[in-house]
């Protein structure tokens, strides 16, 4: 019943989800900091921890309804020349609210004051309303990752039981990894308003590729990364020579 577990192909490709999802889980690490940047420290970190493991138990219940999954790329809607299926509907509404959010915090930011890390706590964002973001972005995030997953595991086993199995272990894992990384990369971004600034431009540079993904216009998002990397590395050269 269990000989899958004894199978070395079947844990590379445990381990080659475990990877996928910690690559793809870059985005969401960004939109963390992002979403909790208004609450104290306290509730910052708990807002990040209670999003993270509300976000792994909805997709570990997704998972649960694999025929489901499975039909989400089936067109569903049909607008001129263009088909949406349910993954498509999901990834331009996402989309468009990383677009909106990244665009409200940014007019919220003032460039004419040098206190821009002294954000007004008595004014700080809903608490679990963070939590909601959170755990809604992530899965939004992950559900090319949760949809290969599934789609990689059905070649290795017809065993709905054993696919939900590996998928949940990956799921776990990957999650237990972006709770120890999110919180030092959450107070980076906290600390420098300029890396916040960056982080939202690139927010809203994946909203907008999520809205073309959802038209069948992909855009490899190796390009975004090295984006991302390169402006990371020139402002962190900045904050070393202005310390």
């Amino acid at each position: 019943m269990f000989a899958w577990i004894y199978d070395p192909s079947t844990w590379g490709i445990l381990c080659i989800l475990i990877a996928l999802e910690v690559v793809l889980g870059i985005d969401n690490l960004v939109f963390i900091a992002i979403a909790t940047s208004k609450l104290s420290q306290k509730k910052r970190d708990q807002a990040r921890i209670l999003g993270l493991i509300l976000a792994m138990f909805m997709r570990i219940a997704l998972l649960f309804s694999i025929t489901w999954i499975v039909t989400l790329t089936s067109p569903l809607v049909y607008f001129a020349n263009f088909s949406f299926s349910g993954k498509d509907l999901f990834l331009f509404c996402g989309g468009a609210f990383l677009i909106y959010k990244s665009v409200v915090e940014l007019k919220e930011l003032s460039f004419k004051t040098q206190e821009y890390s002294t954000l007004d706590t008595k004014n700080s964002t809903n608490f679990w309303l963070s939590v909601i973001q959170i755990g809604i972005l992530d899965i939004i995030f992950s559900l090319d990752s949760v949809i290969t997953a599934v789609g990689m595991l059905q070649d290795i086993t017809t065993n709905s039981q054993h696919i939900i199995s590996l998928a949940s272990i990956a799921i776990v894992i990957t999650v237990l990894i972006m709770l120890f990384v999110s919180g030092y990369i959450t107070n980076f971004i906290h600390h420098h308003p300029s890396i916040k600034v960056l982080a939202l431009c690139i927010l809203i540079l994946i909203g907008a590729t999520l809205m073309l993904d959802s038209f069948k216009i992909h855009f490899s998002k190796n390009f975004i990364y090295f984006a991302m990397g390169f402006a990371l590395v020139v402002q962190c050269i900045i904050i070393y020579k202005n310390k």
